[in-house]
Order: structure tokens, then C-alpha cells, then sequence
């Protein structure tokens, strides 16, 4: 049982069929549900953070794909990429290694805290792309969104 994507996950089937065999089964058995990789984790959360920007820049953004991969398959020598934007294509993509391996290291204070830095890393490096994209600074795009009141 597949489940759906929202964002397109670019160069990562090649790898799960190894040797001819098909597709690997799920570790934790038909009757139980699938377990949640750092990679799924990563892919729902810029689907999530897509959708809610679709919304709200819903001209804008209509016909954006945003697209998921490990690495540039063209390195950058004198930079680190963390995403890359093509507007003529309209079409976003996100480096799940640059992010989440070089991101500054928090104290380890608890599980749920871990895993709500991890969200709010993900998703500042989607408003940037985003922000990229469409010429404006990545506070412009969600202004409310970060209000407490």
C-alpha cells in the first residue's frame, strides 16, 4: 500500500531496486502500518509547507513543482546548494543532505523537540527557495503565519 506524495521525490527509485529484485517489502510486516524514514519525514513536511504556500500565493504558484533529491547532480565547487530554482520551468527543488546534514546541531532535549527544529528547518529552507523563486524576502511570503496574537 503506497501512500500519496505531494511532492514529487526525484532519483530515488533507481536505488531501491537492487539487483533485479523489485522493491524491497515493508519492514514491519502487511498488518502493521509503514514505519516513517528521516526521507518521508522530509518529503511530508516540504509537501506540507508547499501546500500551505500554494495557498496562500495561489497566482503565483499555480504551476510550481516542487521536487525533492539528495544532492545537486551538479555540485557547486564554491558553495554548498541547498535548493535550486528554475523559473522558466517553474520548478523547485530541494537538497535533503545539504539541509539536514549541515544544519547547526541543537542540544538533545527531548524527542519533540528534536523533531519541531527539524520541521521549522525544513520549512525555513522551503520559504527561502520559495522566496527565491518569486524575487521577494521569505518573510513577505507568510507575514501572519508567524504572529502570536
Amino acid at each position: 500500500m503506497s501512500r500519496p506524495r505531494r511532492a514529487r521525490v526525484t532519483d530515488r527509485s533507481r536505488r531501491r531496486d537492487r539487483h533485479g529484485r523489485g522493491l524491497r517489502s515493508s519492514a514491519a510486516g502487511p498488518h502493521l502500518p509503514f514505519l516513517r524514514t528521516r526521507v518521508d519525514l522530509f518529503d511530508d513536511i516540504v509537501a506540507a509547507t508547499a501546500d500551505y504556500l500554494r495557498e496562500a500565493w495561489p497566482d503565483e504558484l499555480a504551476d510550481t513543482s516542487f521536487e525533492v533529491a539528495g544532492l545537486p547532480a551538479e555540485p557547486d565547487r564554491t558553495r554548498v546548494e541547498r535548493w535550486s530554482v528554475d523559473r522558466a520551468a517553474g520548478r523547485v527543488v530541494l537538497y535533503r543532505l545539504p539541509i539536514e546534514r549541515l544544519a547547526p546541531s541543537h542540544d538533545r532535549r527531548g524527542a519533540a523537540e528534536d523533531e519541531w527544529n527539524h520541521r521549522v528547518l525544513v520549512e525555513g529552507y522551503v520559504f527561502r527557495a520559495v522566496a527565491d523563486l518569486l524575487g521577494k524576502d521569505p518573510w513577505e511570503l507568510a507575514p501572519d503565519r508567524w504572529r502570536d496574537g
